[in-house]
């Protein structure tokens, strides 16, 4: 018999590097339509060696990935005891983890998340529902956005959600079907200009705005192959590394005419995206924008003079910095349920399914 109450941990690791993002989660079933409360959370940030290794490690061999992939398992694990010992945390379901993504090809049917092996749960002492890309990808799917079914279930009140973080991602009901998509890169390009200036992150966007838009630069960002496509589409790191940075590095300008530019670009192909589909007609829609990019003030005064009629909700704190983590908590307590946690009609899958690993303690 199924529960309707499950005591769980969610788990996320973006593209940005910001760190490891951990959510104690209370879900509960009621006439079909679940609840949650988000308790304790915190992101656990990486170590500069870790930093260093995440970003190369798209260019490890075979044999780097494999050690590496059993290193970071052991830092995760070592994360999430720390985190239930620090709070206390007691008869849990699981722990669902996401991991970290390294290697992102649906294209060539590979995705590689680490982090994912089965001693993770040995390491834990819990039972842990992970790797819930790879099964997605196996069915002829992009993999990705996964979040997507979260959004419907957790986030019906709003018309759009849509998440800012190393990359940006949007979903949204069309004709009965949820329909998502990866927009654009973001914060991995925006932070990569803020590191050259000594900086972690752009604060509020602040250098940004003191730059121009480079209308040159701007043109041939929005003409990139990737924004040509319909979706279902999603991006990884390999599109920032080999397209996107070439590309702006190849403009002798200012770092801080590089960040305006892209700034524009993200909050363009943010508009674009929803042009494509018209949902935007005839009436006041409302757009949930959790994830860190929803810090930068400038970027988000650009999508709003891009998307004038939509009104954008930027949440309280914990959902606004921990919604991945909230909805692979709930893509973990799905996956033990046996139901459907990925939608066809978002990764593009042969059918609709039940995706990743569940690792028992014993």
């Amino acid at each position: 018999m199924k529960k309707n109450y499950y005591n769980v941990i969610g788990l996320m690791s973006g593209t940005s590097l910001d760190g490891v993002d951990l959510s104690h989660i209370k879900f509960q079933l009621i006439d079909t339509k679940w609840t949650f409360e988000i308790l304790e959370s915190e992101t656990i940030s990486y170590s500069q060696d870790w930093i260093d290794q995440l970003k190369t490690a798209v260019d490890f061999s075979k044999t780097q990935l494999e050690k590496l992939n059993h290193d970071y398992t052991k830092l995760l694990a070592s994360i999430i005891s720390n985190f239930i010992e620090k709070h206390k945390i007691e008869n849990l379901d699981a722990v669902c983890s996401h991991g970290h993504t390294i290697l992102h090809q649906p294209q060539n049917g590979f995705t590689l998340q680490i982090g994912n092996l089965p001693e993770i749960a040995t390491l834990t002492h819990q039972t842990v529902v992970c790797d819930f890309r790879v099964q997605d990808v196996k069915l002829g799917g992009q993999g990705a956005p996964l979040v997507p079914i979260g959004d419907r279930i957790l986030f019906s009140d709003y018309d759009y959600c849509i998440n800012l973080g190393g990359f940006s991602n949007i979903s949204f009901e069309q004709n009965s079907k949820r329909i998502a998509f990866d927009i654009s890169p973001v914060n991995t390009v925006l932070n990569f200009y803020a590191n050259q200036l000594g900086l972690n992150y752009d604060d509020k966007g602040q250098i940004s705005r003191t730059g121009k838009v480079n209308t040159n630069l701007l043109n041939e960002l929005n003409a990139l192959d990737f924004y040509q496509q319909t979706f279902p589409k999603s991006l990884g790191f390999e599109f920032v590394k080999e397209t996107v940075l070439p590309l702006i590095e190849s403009y002798s300008i200012a770092v801080e005419d590089k960040l305006y530019t892209f700034t524009e670009h993200v909050a363009l192909q943010t508009a674009l995206a929803l042009d494509l589909f018209e949902t935007r007609k005839d009436k006041k829609s409302r757009m949930l924008v959790t994830g860190g990019g929803a810090y930068n003030d400038f970027l988000i005064e650009r999508i709003q003079s891009q998307l004038p009629e939509i009104k954008l909700v930027i949440p309280k704190s914990k959902i606004l910095e921990f919604k991945e983590a909230l909805i692979f908590a709930l893509l973990g307590v799905l996956k033990l349920r046996g139901e459907i946690n990925v939608l066809s009609s978002v990764t593009g899958a042969k059918a609709d399914h039940s995706s990743g690993e569940i690792y028992f303690f014993t």
